[in-house]
């Protein structure tokens, strides 16, 4: 089952919400940078202010990340290490998979070529 819910930052971030047997996709496509970060960071959120048990990113459509988006990653996985949950990224492109591997987040945030893997994993 798949719902849908998209928020759009004009011209910068669009984030949309789904979910596939159970575990919350959140697909983000743009920029992501210090005049986006909070739209992100809510994205990842659930209302209460926590992280959904499962997530899985897809960052496909992200073109560019800086420590901002890193920030807002190592939020929402602490908001999920918490508990039994987990966040797993997928689908980064190549220069935004290596700003994650320079700071060490794949060490931390598994990270899969593919929703579909990330999903599988």
């Amino acid at each position: 089952m798949t719902l849908s819910q998209s928020v759009d930052q004009p011209g910068r971030l669009s984030v949309e919400h789904s979910a596939i047997d159970g575990v919350r996709v959140v697909t983000v496509r743009g920029e992501i940078d210090h005049t986006v970060k909070d739209v992100l960071s809510d994205a990842l959120l659930v209302p209460d202010g926590a992280a959904a048990a499962r997530t899985v990113v897809d960052l496909s459509g992200v073109t560019f990340m800086d420590s901002s988006g890193i920030s807002v990653f190592i939020g929402a996985y602490q908001a999920t290490a918490g508990g039994a949950g987990w966040l797993r990224i997928a689908g980064a492109q190549e220069s935004v998979l290596r700003i994650l591997q320079i700071v060490g987040m794949d060490t931390l945030i598994d990270c899969h070529p593919s929703v579909e893997q990330a999903l599988a994993a």
